[in-house]
C-alpha cells in the first residue's frame, strides 16, 4: 500500500472517538519563513464549504516574506476551549528539518509546517485509526482543488455501502483541497466532518478542517517534503 516505507501499527484509538468515512483511496535549508495568515474563527460551516469554484486559495508565500506571528497566534473565540489546541497557530518547534517541510505528529494529532528559527505553523488534524497508521518520509506529488473521490477496493470491501465515485464538492469527504503524498494511497485533505479533527478516524490519510487545508495548500508546492512520525507504543 505504501511505496518504500512499511506501515506500522500503533495503539488503539481512544474509546468513543468518532468513526467516519475518510478520504483515503486513490492512488533544503535555504528556504525562508512564510507569511502566516490569521486562522478562521469557525470550525464548522464557513466559506471554505462553498460550492466548487467559489473558494480561491491565496497565492503561495515567497521565501522572502516575514513571519507575522502575532496574527496567527491571536486568540480566537471558541465554544469548546479544550479544542483551542487544534487551531492553526505559530508555536515554538525545534526541528532538524528544513523550513518548508511538513512534519506530521500522529500521536498528538498535529501537523507542523516548519518555519525555521525554532518556529512552526501548527494545525490540528485527524489521523489513521488502529491498524491504519504509518510512518515514513515522502514528498507532495500532486495538488487538487475540490478533488473527486474514488474509494479503493479494499475500502469498499470493508464498507460496501460506500459510493464507487463521488464528485468534488461540499458533500465530498475529501473536502476543499487535497495534497497527494508520493506514490502512496495517502493524502492530506479537507473534511466535511470538522468534529473528527483531533481523533484517530481514517484509513491512513490525514484530514484538516477546510480553512486549514486551504491555507496549507496555498503555502506548499509540489515536491514539499513530508515526514510522518508514528505514534509511540503504549
Amino acid at each position: 500500500m505504501y511505496a518504500g516505507t512499511p506501515a506500522r501499527r500503533t495503539s488503539p484509538a481512544p474509546a468513543g472517538a468518532p468513526r467516519a468515512v475518510d478520504g483515503g483511496g486513490t492512488p533544503g535549508g535555504g528556504v525562508g519563513p512564510v507569511v502566516v495568515s490569521p486562522p478562521e474563527t469557525e470550525w464548522s460551516s464557513s466559506s471554505a464549504n462553498a460550492a466548487p469554484g467559489s473558494v480561491q486559495a491565496s497565492a503561495p508565500a515567497t521565501a522572502q516574506e516575514p513571519v507575522e506571528e502575532d496574527a496567527a497566534a491571536a486568540p480566537q473565540p471558541e465554544a469548546d476551549p479544550a479544542r483551542n489546541r487544534l487551531r492553526r497557530q505559530v508555536v515554538a518547534y525545534a526541528s532538524g528539518e528544513a523550513p518548508g517541510t511538513i512534519v506530521i505528529d500522529t500521536a498528538n494529532t498535529y501537523l507542523y509546517l516548519v518555519l525555521g528559527n525554532g518556529k512552526a505553523l501548527r494545525y490540528g488534524i485527524g489521523v489513521g485509526r488502529e491498524g491504519f497508521t504509518w510512518a515514513g518520509s515522502e514528498k507532495i506529488s500532486r495538488k487538487a482543488e475540490w478533488p473527486d473521490w474514488y474509494p479503493p477496493q479494499d475500502m469498499l470491501q470493508r464498507q460496501p455501502y460506500l459510493p464507487r465515485f463521488m464528485a468534488g464538492g461540499p458533500g465530498n469527504p475529501m473536502g476543499a483541497r487535497a495534497l497527494y503524498i508520493g506514490a502512496t494511497v495517502y493524502r492530506l485533505h479537507g473534511t466535511n466532518q470538522p468534529q473528527t479533527i483531533g481523533h484517530a478516524v481514517s484509513s491512513g490519510c490525514f484530514r484538516m478542517v477546510n480553512p486549514d487545508i486551504i491555507d496549507l495548500y496555498s503555502r506548499v508546492p509540489i515536491g514539499t517534503k513530508v515526514v510522518v512520525l508514528h505514534a509511540p507504543k503504549l
